[in-house]
């Protein structure tokens, strides 16, 4: 491996004046025999890569079949020629530094951006793709289907497990109970997740074609996601091969995206309906409440005006929670209790959060009757009634 890296590198330092970010090929590269198709491929591979970096809807150069499983890699790929250290838009450089022939006729491609400073390769990231071919061109794939093709299935309610071994099927049956309760409160039907499970982010990488990105260097887990149509797509790297695990904190945000953009939601009070549902890091509702109540609302000056401008947080365990997370969780649990989830929906749907919050206080109202002049004292009152 660290020989491979080595030949990459040296090859890039003979690009360090390439001001351009189209696709770069190692000299030394073996290229499909047939000059048509070679030229084919090269440029269906530079096409596709530059429309990497816009929304993934707009790439015609992914594979049909598999546009979830590309999206997810292609989220990895987006942003990367960037680099804010050196002040370039395009200093990491796309290099094709492998193509092999598969059985089906499909070529497998690795593709490593490089960028240039002083004479010194640098290493960004490298990818691994599944070149199709079409009747006049090459279209791509994440090889997340090719690498878990072995694997067993598990399908329950909308949810299809995807593992190598085994798994926690009490675990599964209680997930899959939970996801039929958020569903049924947003009114989700017929949208369908897939979920791919690993021990590490080492394996979530290789699965999905991340061959190597600079920004995980040193972590050990992380969870990705994807989302096309009434499709999404999860794979865990969190020490959860086997399922033994979930937090329905996140479950609540997983299931919101299916049928909202996360772009259009309120934050605060998606948060609050996620640690009224789900708790946080294994921590229920109550002993967060509880550790809320104990470091921020035990000081009777704070005022739930300014903490929703400017974020205060507590801990509960190791971990750190927003004040005003907590209070839009009181609101929801009233609104949810005298309007039905119709009422927190459109809370829900006030747009992001921003300076002043002046649309958040005006659906509030109407909502509740409560008022900017009157949240301060309103928010006090939710608090001493919790119990």
């Amino acid at each position: 491996m660290k020989l491979i890296i080595t030949t990459i590198l040296l090859f890039a330092i003979l690009f360090a004046n390439a001001q351009t970010n189209t696709l770069r090929l190692n000299p030394n590269i073996v290229l499909p025999k047939d000059s048509i198709e070679s030229k084919s491929l090269t440029t269906s591979l530079n096409d596709f890569l530059l429309s990497a970096q816009k929304p993934n809807e707009e790439n015609k150069f992914v594979f049909e079949s598999e546009k979830l499983e590309t999206f997810i890699q292609l989220d990895e790929i987006n942003g990367i020629e960037k680099s804010g250290k050196f002040k370039d838009e395009y200093f990491y450089k796309p290099y094709l530094t492998n193509i092999v022939l598969l059985k089906d006729n499909n070529y497998l491609i690795q593709v490593s951006y490089i960028g240039i400073s002083e004479n010194t390769a640098l290493l960004r990231a490298s990818f691994e793709f599944i070149a199709h071919k079409t009747t006049n061109t090459f279209t791509f794939s994440s090889p997340l289907f090719k690498n878990t093709k072995n694997w067993k299935v598990k399908k329950i309610g909308n949810n299809i497990f995807h593992y190598q071994n085994i798994i926690n099927n009490e675990k599964v049956k209680e997930f899959n109970k939970l996801t039929s309760s958020f569903d049924n409160k947003l009114k989700s039907t017929n949208k369908i997740t897939d979920y791919y499970l690993c021990d590490n982010i080492i394996e979530l990488e290789k699965l999905i074609g991340v061959e190597y990105k600079s920004d995980y260097n040193g972590r050990i887990e992380s969870v990705l996601s994807s989302s096309f149509g009434d499709r999404n797509l999860i794979v865990f790297g969190n020490n959860n091969s086997s399922f033994n695990k979930f937090d329905p904190h996140d479950l609540f945000h997983d299931r919101l995206s299916l049928v909202i953009p996360r772009s259009n939601v309120n934050k605060p009070v998606d948060e609050g309906c996620a640690y009224l549902y789900g708790g946080s890091w294994g921590f229920t509702w109550k002993e967060i409440f509880k550790a809320f109540k104990e470091q921020i609302a035990s000081n009777k000056n704070t005022n739930w005006l300014e903490i929703k401008e400017t974020p205060v947080s507590f801990k509960t365990g190791n971990f750190s929670n927003q004040a005003d997370y907590i209070v839009n969780a009181l609101l929801v649990k009233k609104i949810e209790k005298e309007k039905g989830f119709a009422g927190v929906w459109e809370l829900l749907n006030v747009g992001p959060f921003v300076k002043g919050n002046e649309k958040y206080y005006e659906t509030l109202e109407k909502l509740t009757g409560i008022t900017k002049a009157s949240y301060n004292d309103k928010i006090w009152e939710l608090i001493n009634n919790e119990k």
